[in-house]
């Protein structure tokens, strides 16, 4: 049995920065959620996910991660994905030496 669409908006991490990132509607990548471009058609999707996989030298790692509509905006709608749309839960690490 294939797996039922849910909707949801492109995300990715910045090539340089790491910085979560989303695909607006107007093909432009956002660092905010709520200025993401909310897909609730699966062909959509593809098309969108497509156009992101195209652009590895500004995004790495696109995929359709689930969100939806509230009266607030836009929200994950999976706790992955809120966790990685505010952030790490622990300070960077300065250094990748010897631990």
């Amino acid at each position: 049995m294939a797996k039922r669409f849910q909707p949801g908006v492109i995300s990715a991490n910045d090539l340089i920065s790491g910085k979560v990132i989303y695909l607006a509607a107007n093909d432009n990548w956002v660092e905010r959620l709520e200025e993401g471009e909310l897909i609730t058609d699966e062909a959509r999707a593809d098309a969108r996910l497509e156009l992101a996989l195209g652009q590895p030298e500004i995004a790495v790692g696109a995929y359709v991660a689930p969100a939806e509509a509230t009266d607030t905006g836009i929200r994950p709608a999976h706790f992955r994905e809120d966790f990685r749309a505010t952030g790490p839960s622990a300070p960077a690490r300065k250094s990748w030496g010897t631990l």
